[in-house]
């Protein structure tokens, strides 16, 4: 068995797959620059701690049960010209994950809420904090469910877990007597424990309509907002956009669209 062979063998029952499948680049890479022992062992190490480090990440994106995966880099600020972007760097920064603050993003359909709330939890992820992603709608369903069957502790324990747990379309359809005691209670043991994203088409005056009882939804208000940042977007719909530069969207129809955001914006204004 040749030195090449037997260091493929070596590498296979050690699993170092990332550096047997760099191993003969590696070894050109350095018969040229000819580096020191520790440079060259250093490259290759790196090569097979840096191969790992994207397996876990992917591996802790897919269990964050993203819709999609989006990044800041991708997110259109200019076209959301009220969205301030110093107060989204300092969230990316995390220091909001590591004093387990919430983050409430507010606004009509379309706008970026959605990914700007992926883009927090890919952050998240690859600062090493686990995330999680639901709709207020699923994950009320799912833990009425649990509760149905005398496991709601446990299943509980789901979304008490990730340092970021992201609910999204929060208001687009209302909970019942159970679906509004069990949101209260997630958001109360979360309190203080664990980060909250959160995205809404509804303004904090409206949430009383979702609940069905404006004590109830005071009462997760007040924990939710104690530690939080609120991001309100106010503009146009992307995906209306897109429709619109194919020309999918009537003229007459755009112009009915601008008066209804704008009486939008406005009553979303007057009752914050």
């Amino acid at each position: 068995m040749t030195p090449i062979e037997q260091l493929r063998s070596t590498l296979a029952t050690l699993s170092l797959t990332a550096i047997d499948a760099r191993l003969d680049a590696l070894l050109e890479t350095a018969a040229k620059k000819e580096p020191s022992y520790a440079d060259f062992l250093a490259e290759v190490i790196n090569t097979e701690a840096d191969a790992r480090r994207q397996r876990y990440l992917k591996a802790r994106l897919q269990l964050a049960h993203l819709p999609y995966l989006k990044t800041f880099q991708q997110f259109d600020f200019s076209f959301q010209p009220s969205i301030d972007e110093r107060q989204i760097s300092e969230l990316r920064t995390l220091r909001f994950v590591h004093e387990a603050a919430n983050v409430i993003l507010q606004g009509p359909p379309g706008v970026g809420k959605t990914h700007l709330a992926v883009a927090l939890a890919e952050c998240a992820i690859q600062a090493g904090q686990a995330a999680y992603c639901m709709t207020a709608h699923d994950l009320v369903t799912d833990l009425g469910r649990a509760y149905r069957e005398g496991r709601l502790d446990r299943r509980l324990r789901v979304y008490l877990a990730p340092k970021v747990l992201i609910i999204d379309e929060m208001g687009y359809l209302p909970l019942d007597d159970l679906g509004a005691t069990i949101f209260f209670q997630l958001v109360s043991a979360r309190y203080e424990r664990g980060s909250i994203i959160l995205t809404s088409n509804k303004s904090y005056g409206e949430w009383g309509s979702i609940f069905g009882d404006p004590i109830i939804a005071t009462a997760i208000l007040d924990r939710l907002l104690h530690h939080s940042t609120t991001i309100n977007i106010r503009g146009e719909s992307y995906r209306l956009k897109e429709r619109r530069k194919a020309g999918l969207i009537p003229m007459q129809d755009q112009q009915r669209e601008q008066q209804a955001n704008s009486t939008n914006s406005r009553g979303k204004r007057n009752s914050l």
